[in-house]
């Protein structure tokens, strides 16, 4: 059978656990059109490029399908009608990831990071404190401009 990708935006006033009803309802489409949903990835809140149908923020789901083609036009119906979605994109792919999606990872690697030296950003030695140079109140007032 094909392989797919399917990404979708859900409002950005929806619970995560209504986004993850829906995957489980689009998931069950999939299924009763003789396929597979391989693996499904919740990205979180995420903010747009753009406003949307009044959105500045939405919540990012994909989904790895195997599938035969009429479940996934079916899914993309159902998906069309759905109020709650903004976008959805689905892609054919070759082979399906192994691996966890850059959008995982990158969420991963956040992680991983955290505070730099584990000092919080305002505790570092570069800020606040000025040291032996003088304060931003003794430097002399500037030329006035020359049009």
């Amino acid at each position: 059978m094909p392989l797919y990708e399917h990404v979708f935006l859900a409002r950005q006033d929806l619970a995560t656990a209504q986004v993850e009803a829906m995957t489980e309802t689009f998931s069950k489409i999939i299924a009763d059109g003789k396929g597979a949903v391989a693996s499904h990835e919740y990205w979180g809140l995420r903010s747009l490029a753009y406003r949307i149908a009044k959105n500045r923020k939405a919540h990012y789901v994909m989904l790895n399908i195997d599938a035969p083609a009429p479940a996934v036009a079916e899914l993309e119906r159902q998906v069309a009608l759905n109020e709650d979605i903004i976008r959805y994109m689905t892609v054919r792919i070759e082979a399906l990831p192994t691996e966890a999606s850059a959008m995982m990872k990158r969420g991963e690697r956040e992680r991983e990071r955290g505070d730099r030296d584990g000092a919080p950003r305002g505790d570092r030695p570069d800020r606040g404190d000025r040291g032996d140079r003088a304060p931003r109140g003794d430097r002399p007032d500037r030329a006035p401009r020359a049009f």
